[in-house]
């Protein structure tokens, strides 16, 4: 049994998740393709077309070039959506389109990871302004996630400023572990997808979840862990603690490597907890 003084002795330790088909069951940008059409930042074509992605995504995942291809049609079709309102409309529908796909598994382990003292820091290629919602609604305390630059009038320019994807995941995983003192060793990770290898040997315990033929290959290779995440629940149903309110949540640009800094791509959330790492 330690004791208090050798557990705070310990090295912090963190567990980070993908999202899409890892934390949640489908596309967490495509998923709010119905409400920003809506609000007349899409038309019907578009809504058609991102239907047709999120089909294909959840079938068999999306390997390189279609994530380069996602990456290329979501950055046009983005282009001159002010910021303000998006930000609006996914405050508004959060609730309803994320919280009903949120996987239980992912739920129960975030929450056992906290109980651990770690922390949870959500990678994911998704923009931050649907990212760090979502983070936000998880009780996660950092955030990694893609960043659209920003034009003087406050609308997307459809350029991209930082992409979290493949070996930036891994990066920005490293970088966090520089600046907040994680011992990557004891760390953990999880991820559906082929394209976040980097990021699972980043780590001492990578976990393949749901993985996509590619990734349960090379899991099966490596000896790594697989799980299948199948069952969807509301928080509120399960997670009393984590369907509360809200914590107020401190956005800042920070130090994680000279590309993070720049892109401003870590959210952190203001938690306090007093269970210790064990």
């Amino acid at each position: 049994m330690l004791t208090l003084v050798e557990i705070r002795s310990l090295p912090r330790t963190a567990a980070f998740f993908d999202l899409d088909k890892t934390v949640i069951a489908k596309s967490s940008t495509l998923t709010f393709s119905k409400p920003f059409y809506q609000g007349g930042l899409i038309n019907r074509r578009a809504v058609l077309r991102t239907a047709y992605a999120q089909f294909v995504f959840l079938a068999g995942g999306a390997d390189h070039d279609q994530m380069e291809r996602m990456r290329e049609y979501l950055s046009a079709l983005c282009k001159g959506w002010n910021v303000s309102q998006v930000k609006e409309i996914v405050a508004e529908t959060l609730h309803d389109l994320i919280d009903p796909i949120i996987y239980d598994e992912a739920a129960s382990l975030i929450e056992d990871h906290h109980t651990a003292g770690r922390d949870v820091v959500i990678v994911s290629t998704s923009g931050a302004e649907v990212v760090e919602p979502i983070g936000e609604l998880l009780g996660a305390d950092r955030v990694v996630a893609t960043r659209m630059a920003v034009g003087t009038d406050g609308c997307f320019t459809g350029e991209v400023e930082y992409y979290a994807y493949g070996p930036t995941k891994a990066e920005a995983v490293k970088a966090l572990a520089e600046s907040e003192g994680y011992d990557l060793s004891r760390c953990y990770a999880y991820s559906d997808s082929i394209t976040d290898v980097p990021m699972l040997s980043s780590v001492g315990h990578p976990y393949a979840v749901n993985p996509d033929r590619a990734l349960r290959r090379e899991a099966i290779a490596r000896d790594w862990p697989i799980l299948v995440f199948s069952r969807p629940v509301r928080l509120k149903r399960r997670l009393p603690a984590l369907s509360m309110p809200a914590r107020p949540a401190l956005v800042a640009a920070a130090a994680v490597g000279a590309a993070a800094a720049t892109a401003g791509l870590v959210w952190y959330a203001s938690r306090r907890r007093t269970t210790a790492p064990v």
